[in-house]
């Protein structure tokens, strides 16, 4: 069992490695905390504005808002990471582009993206708050993986407890319950620790995202990117590893007429490769966002019933939050189920490519 832990800690390594390009500007949830009078008041001619304030709050940043008003409160500079064409290199922190400044020829827009005074291309590898998130969440898996590894070397034949006993639960459990049902009791085995690899990183992801402090709170799973990525590894994967009798039934069906096979059934069959992870990546970042938004909502309600009342939004609070503490508590347990179907869909694509053909099971 250790051994399998430690292959599975390897591969998350590089999982999450190919995922650290995912940090382009989508969607990621900051901490339910973070909503200040100050904002309001600021918009308070105006009237406040749900929807802008909501949209401030889940789209990715060059920094980490700790407390106070997004303008003028604390908040944690990322490094910025700039590579041009001529070959420059340019590292700094995203502080340098306060009070709208530029910095070495860039700037930040009005929209929160960096762009150069000349309008050159260049490549950004900054560290987001959504990639600091993942590289947090990493390391959280890695601790958890040597650690639970390094109790079965030490109580090696006895029965696990506490803390390796809770892993080895979710371990069977994706092991049996999620790998070796849907691909099959010949192959589980070598696909167990990507599996587990999957399951983990949501799983934690998304349970990280529900922690209104720093240095948690970004929603790793609602940023787009990162949900692209999880799914184009799984398309890849499932890609390299089809057997012959898997690529007969998608590229040309037998028993099926020519004229079927190529102006029909192969056209759908190689869409549905395509969709498959396609419908991975949206189920996931539509769950883990819209849960976020709708919690962000009901504390945002505080501030609508109250404009132009003092006591109007504090009258509402008690009901707002205690809705917005009811949907926290349902978005642990989506938290759960997100990893859950993700990684048995992945278990199902998988069985699939590696299913052999029926009449040979016979024999």
């Amino acid at each position: 069992m250790h051994t399998r832990i430690r292959v599975f800690t390897l591969i998350f390594f590089l999982t999450g490695y190919l995922l650290l390009p995912a940090f382009s500007f989508a969607s990621d949830t900051t901490a339910i905390a973070q909503v200040s009078s100050e904002k309001i008041s600021a918009h308070e001619d105006e009237g406040f504005n749900l929807a802008a304030f909501i949209m401030d709050h889940v789209t990715d940043k060059y920094e980490w808002h700790v407390w106070g008003p997004h303008e003028g409160g604390f908040s944690v500079p990322l490094p910025v990471i700039l590579y041009t064409k001529e070959n420059s290199l340019n590292v700094f922190l995203s502080s340098k582009f306060e009070n709208g400044e530029s910095y070495k020829g860039y700037t930040l827009n009005h929209e929160g993206h960096i762009e150069r005074a000349d309008k050159a291309s260049f490549y950004d590898f900054s560290i987001t708050k959504t990639v600091a998130e993942i590289l947090i969440a990493a390391l959280l898996m890695l601790w958890m993986g040597i650690s639970a590894a390094r109790a079965y070397t030490r109580r090696k034949g006895l029965a696990p407890k506490g803390f390796q006993n809770a892993m080895e639960i979710l371990i069977l459990f994706v092991r049996d319950d999620l790998g070796k049902t849907a691909i099959g009791g010949k192959h589980y085995k070598r696909f167990t620790p990507f599996l587990l690899t999957v399951f983990f990183f949501i799983f934690i992801s998304n349970f990280l995202g529900l922690i209104p402090v720093f240095p948690f709170g970004a929603n790793i799973t609602g940023n787009i990117s990162v949900s692209l990525a999880l799914a184009l590894i799984v398309l890849v994967l499932t890609l390299f590893i089809g057997n012959k009798h898997y690529w007969e039934h998608i590229v040309w069906m037998p028993g099926v007429p020519a004229w079927v096979k190529i102006f029909l059934l192969t056209p759908i069959e190689i869409l549905g490769v395509v969709q498959r992870p396609a419908i991975l990546m949206i189920r996931l970042f539509a769950n883990i966002v819209a849960g976020h938004i709708v919690i962000l909502s009901f504390v945002c309600l505080i501030f609508v019933f109250g404009a132009g009342s003092d006591a109007g939004g504090w009258g509402f609070s008690p009901v707002s939050m205690a809705f917005a503490i009811f949907m926290n508590c349902m978005e642990l347990l989506v938290a759960f189920l997100q990893a859950y179907v993700f990684t048995l869909l992945t278990a199902m694509y998988i069985g699939s490519c590696v299913e052999e053909p029926h009449h040979a099971e016979h024999h």
